[in-house]
């Protein structure tokens, strides 16, 4: 079976924000009510968190840690939610994702129950915002 998460690198699923030796951040673009959703994906085909050893968790964490920052500097969420499922993909990855009080489905999570119409000013607002993001990520990826 093929991986989804190695698939979808060259789709219009996602865009590629940064990218190292042991992992990839990608903004993902196929959720249209959660413009300011992103992966952090181990490249390696590992399917637990403790299959890695303790460097490489802490480089993952910290990778997340960078995402989470640069959401909270640059959009002033209600909220950050985290997630590490991989029920259907056993490829290690996280789920870091803004959320906005008038956000379509909160304050459930964004694949539970819809309960609003989408505000469409505010997921443009949000839209315009992100480049400043994916560059925030990037930059403090590349960082030595």
């Amino acid at each position: 079976m093929a991986c989804e998460l190695c698939t979808h690198l060259e789709t219009p699923a996602w865009s590629v924000v940064a990218s190292t030796p042991r992992l990839r951040v990608v903004r993902v673009q196929d959720a249209p009510d959660f413009p300011a959703f992103y992966r952090v994906i181990w490249n390696a085909h590992v399917a637990e968190f403790s299959d890695l050893s303790a460097a490489d968790r802490s480089h993952a964490m910290d990778t997340v840690v960078t995402v989470e920052r640069a959401l909270r500097e640059q959009l002033s969420p209600t909220k950050i939610n985290l997630a590490a499922l991989g029920n259907l993909v056993p490829h290690l990855h996280w789920h870091v994702i803004a959320r906005f009080e008038r956000d379509s489905h909160f304050p459930q999570p964004i694949w539970g129950a819809r309960q609003r119409d989408s505000d469409m000013d505010a997921l443009a607002r949000i839209g315009l915002a992100l480049p400043a993001v994916d560059e925030r990520i990037a930059a403090a990826l590349a960082a030595p």
